[in-house]
C-alpha cells in the first residue's frame, strides 16, 4: 500500500506559478514511477508529467517547457512546478504513484487538488 498527501493547489492568474507537491509514505520502495494527472470538469483524467524511478521524465505536449517534474528522494515527495500558467491548466491535480510486480501493477492516487487559473 502507498499513500500519496498532496499541497500547493490554489488560485491564481494567467501567467502565474503554483508548485505542487506529493508526499508518498507505505511500500515506497516498490515505487517504479510517479506522476501527476489533472482532471478538468467534464474531461477524462490526463497525465500531465511523470518521473521513473531511474528519473526519466515525459510530459503532455500542452505543458511542456512550463511545467517541470522533479522529486527528493529523501523526502519522498514529487513536486510539479508549474509556470505560465493558462485557464485550460484549471483542473483538479492528483498524483500517482505505479508499481509494477510479475503478478500486475497497481496504482495509488492522492485525494486531489484544486488548481484554478483565472483569465
Amino acid at each position: 500500500q502507498v499513500q500519496l498527501v498532496e499541497s500547493g493547489g490554489g488560485l491564481v492568474q494567467a501567467g502565474g506559478s503554483l508548485r505542487l507537491s506529493c508526499t508518498a509514505s507505505g511500500s515506497i520502495a516498490s515505487i517504479n514511477a510517479m506522476g501527476w494527472y489533472r482532471q478538468a470538469p467534464g474531461k477524462q483524467r490526463e497525465l500531465v508529467a511523470r518521473i521513473t524511478f531511474g528519473g526519466i521524465t515525459n510530459y503532455a505536449d500542452s505543458v511542456k517547457g512550463r511545467f517541470t517534474i522533479s522529486r527528493d528522494n529523501a523526502k519522498n515527495t514529487v513536486y510539479l512546478q508549474m509556470n505560465s500558467l493558462k485557464p485550460e491548466d484549471t483542473a483538479v491535480y492528483y498524483c500517482n504513484a505505479y508499481r509494477a510486480f510479475i503478478a500486475g501493477s497497481y496504482d495509488s492516487w492522492g485525494q486531489g487538488t484544486q488548481v484554478t487559473v483565472s483569465s
